[in-house]
């Protein structure tokens, strides 16, 4: 037996000798060296200072001092003029990264790199350094285009993030933990990643080894261009665990210009509030498989309200792009320009509907998370049980699958209300059985009673009623 066996054992070893080259080169490792020789000079370390404490900590009331009394100076030097007691102005550094675009030093990194910064310094591969001003920054975006004083400087060449595909070798290089110039490769894991707290930036996912100090650094191709820019990691230990995004060299440039340009990033805005579609949901919207972005709210006033897209609807395609999940939607909708009519696919009560819709301009953090809720005049007071509610309007009526009239809690003082366990959001739909018809209705019927006597409340927390026994107190003079 094994006299026939050896001949073919030395075919196969031969086979494998002769196809070998062809099986190294298939599978060969990328050679780095050359990129990070021709690239490194451009890739910076960003240094920067910021200034902690300083405000008041206590008020004192300075004793009536003669000014040639010995305390007189002692007082003033601790408490100053107005008595008080300041906190120590303790200055901290933070380190981060950053690439030179132009030769005349346009400088990129991460917005959060250079938030709040009293100072900023750039430090070459040469150990040159210079002081950096900021041009503009981005939050949502998490970028900020710098500017540094200096001539025929190194610079990267830029690529494009869309030719990028998953399995794509890439390379990073920046200063993790302080070591500067550190080369880090790995592979595209996916694409047009939406995380939780940015919305509008569809990050690519490597498994580059990122550390605190690489933020703002770049991410390069096989072709030795820009492809991305790194900005986060996630991590439950602080450090490293293989997962790392990077922000899209396109996103990227387009918010460069609007910078340069404008000085601010403008973003176009739908004014709807999404949801995922699931696999319970499809099934109650007979679709075949969960798909798109269903509307659970459309906003007072904006855009999406005054085309006529209602809560319900699920989005499909917009400006002919698929829009599989509901977290694709908002990079997509943002990327378009303010003010250009966009046509929206929609599945509404079974059938495909189409509705053009003029984008407005997506409102700043402070204004969006505003925007929707219910106001009140600021004259507006306590009803004699301790709330200030609202009316409710047809799309949260039709959100909360309340039929008609109702009222919301917007405000709680002191009173029955909070006492019985009455919460802010919760919707009063009757009193003693009777329908609410509106706030000022309720306000007035609760006013006309008489105090200690007790009523109830019929409220919807949630998807659920049930009834709250109140008793009322005298009528607030």
């Amino acid at each position: 037996m094994s006299s026939i066996r050896l001949p073919v054992a030395l075919l196969v070893a031969a086979l494998l000798v002769l196809l070998a080259p062809f099986g190294v080169a298939a599978r060969g490792l990328p050679a780095f060296t050359d990129l990070i020789e021709q690239n490194g000079p451009a890739v910076v370390n960003i240094s920067t200072q910021q200034i902690h404490g300083g405000a008041p900590t206590m008020q004192f009331a300075i004793p009536d001092l003669p000014e040639d009394s010995p305390f007189y100076d002692l007082f003033r030097r601790f408490f100053g003029e107005e008595g008080e007691l300041h906190g120590e102005q303790i200055p901290s550094r933070s380190l981060g990264s950053g690439f030179i675009i132009s030769s005349d030093g346009d400088v990129l990194t991460n917005a959060h790199v250079v938030d709040g910064a009293t100072e900023i310094i750039v430090r070459t591969s040469d150990r040159r350094e210079f002081v950096a001003t900021v041009v503009g920054s981005d939050k949502r975006s998490d970028i900020a285009l710098l500017k540094i004083d200096g001539e025929d400087l190194p610079f990267v060449r830029l690529g494009s993030s869309d030719d990028l595909k998953v399995g794509e070798w890439v390379l990073a290089i920046g200063s993790p933990f302080g070591f500067e110039h550190s080369a880090t490769a790995g592979i595209v894991s996916a694409k047009g990643r939406n995380l939780p707290s940015d919305n509008y930036v569809p990050f690519i996912q490597t498994d580059v080894a990122i550390n605190p100090g690489n933020s703002g650094g770049p991410l390069f191709n096989l072709d030795g261009e820009v492809v991305g820019v790194i900005s986060q990691i996630y991590s439950r230990t602080g450090g490293f665990m293989g997962l790392s995004f990077a922000i899209p060299i396109d996103v990227v440039m387009d918010v460069v210009h609007q910078l340069k340009t404008k000085g601010h990033v403008s973003r176009g805005w739908l004014g709807v509030l999404i949801q995922d579609v699931t696999r319970e949901l499809a099934e109650t919207f007979g679709m075949p498989q969960p798909r798109g972005a269903l509307i659970a709210q459309v906003l007072p006033d904006g855009p999406a309200a005054q085309s006529g897209l209602k809560a319900g609807d699920i989005i499909l395609r917009f400006n002919g792009i698929d829009v599989p999940t509901s977290s694709a939607l908002p990079p997509i909708v943002g990327a378009s320009s303010v003010d250009a009519t966009a046509e929206v696919e929609v599945l509404r009560d079974g059938e495909i509907v189409r509705i053009q819709v003029v984008l407005g301009e997506l409102p700043d953090e402070d204004a969006l998370a505003q925007t929707g809720r219910p106001t009140q005049p600021p004259q507006a007071t306590a009803n004699r049980i301790g709330l200030i509610v609202s009316d409710l309007s047809a799309e949260q009526r039709a959100e909360f699958g309340v039929e008609q009239g109702g009222v919301q809690v917007d405000s709680l003082a002191n009173g029955e209300a909070e006492r019985v366990g009455i919460r802010v959001g919760d919707l009063i739909l009757a009193i003693n059985n009777q329908p609410i018809e509106s706030a000022a209705q309720f306000n007035e019927y609760l006013a006309g009673l008489e105090a200690g006597r007790s009523v109830a409340l019929w409220v919807q927390r949630g998807d659920g009623r049930l009834f709250y026994a109140i008793r009322l107190p005298e009528n607030p003079r």
